[in-house]
């Protein structure tokens, strides 16, 4: 395999600039190291250090602008999609909505730093309806940061990054061979762990047709609203008599809710996420029939059913 500075050189500016949009756009995969190569090879002068900045940059704020685009378009729908080839759990994506709700702009900075939050942070800022030219600033900012800081740390300690490639070429095949298995067995557990989740949530969840048929018919259910501030601030409403309570809340949640009642959770994260969590968790501590509500108030308001403002 050729070193990452090698195919630096031989193929400059364009592996950095595809590498990065990739990265930042939501591939699983590193971007650090192509950055200190880069850095490397410009304090080595085998590289222009300003045009390595600029492309990075320019390639983060194409993905931003992407996902900022497919926000607006699709709504959260389209945070949906990024969990089907990210390695993160659905879960990841209110984490990045409460993250993005205390931050706001600034999150978009912040996001570059952090693996696998970025196109969120773009998609979230087209979901809530910044305005394009406040998100470009701080989108170009943050690209601008996150490019040339790791260029420059590269650029810094280019003769110590040129001796570790050295060693690591030489190391040759065992090395590759150690660090493949470590990824293999890496994918492996999300995988498991993922695929454990969704068996518990097909067993679970209840449909947005069995739920009203039941409400309709009289059944005493209890029945959760678990979505974000974030959330509530583009959709302010919410199936009829349900109340919307933090999953923080439920941490002890006998005060709230009676053994003997049948409870429904819904939320708006992908895979009925949050609800599912929540169900697995209380019914570890004895709760019984709990059910995430599938597809969760999408499916509801999409089914025409009637909604209400939501009640705490």
């Amino acid at each position: 395999m050729t070193p990452v500075p090698d195919v630096l050189v031989a193929h400059g500016l364009a592996v950095l600039f595809g590498w990065a949009f990739a990265v930042q756009a939501g591939l699983p995969a590193p971007a650090v190291p192509l950055l200190l190569g880069a850095g490397a090879l410009s304090g080595s002068g085998q590289m222009d250090l300003a045009r390595a900045v600029g492309a990075a940059a320019l390639a983060t704020l194409g993905a931003d602008v992407l996902w900022y685009a497919l926000g607006r378009a699709f709504g959260t729908r389209v945070l949906g999609a990024l969990c089907r080839f990210s390695l993160n759990p659905d879960s990841f994506v209110r984490d990045a909505k409460e993250r993005f709700l205390a931050h706001r702009l600034r999150y978009l900075v912040l996001a570059k730093f952090l693996p696998g939050l970025n196109p969120l942070a773009a998609g979230l800022a087209g979901v809530a309806s910044v305005r394009p030219e406040q998100f470009l600033l701080y989108a170009a900012i943050g690209a601008s940061l996150w490019a040339g800081l790791w260029i420059a740390l590269g650029y810094a300690c280019a003769d110590l990054i040129g001796a570790v490639v050295t060693r690591a070429a030489a190391l040759g095949t065992p090395l590759l061979g150690l660090l493949g298995a470590a990824l293999g067995v890496y994918l492996l557990a999300k995988y498991a762990r993922r695929h454990r989740f969704l068996r518990h949530l097909r067993r679970a969840r209840i449909t947005a047709m069995d739920l009203k048929r039941r409400l309709d018919a009289g059944d005493r259910l209890v029945i959760i609203d678990l979505r974000t501030a974030l959330d509530v601030e583009t959709a302010p409403y919410g199936i009829p008599g349900a109340h919307w309570i933090a999953p923080e809340v439920l941490r002890r949640p006998h005060h709230l809710i009676s053994r003997d009642r049948e409870v429904v959770f819904y939320c708006a994260e992908p895979k009925e996420a949050t609800s599912a969590r929540i169900a697995l968790r209380l019914a570890a501590g004895g709760l019984k029939d709990l059910h995430p509500l599938s597809g969760g108030i999408e499916s509801w308001c999409q089914a025409g059913y009637p909604v209400e403002p939501l009640r705490r």
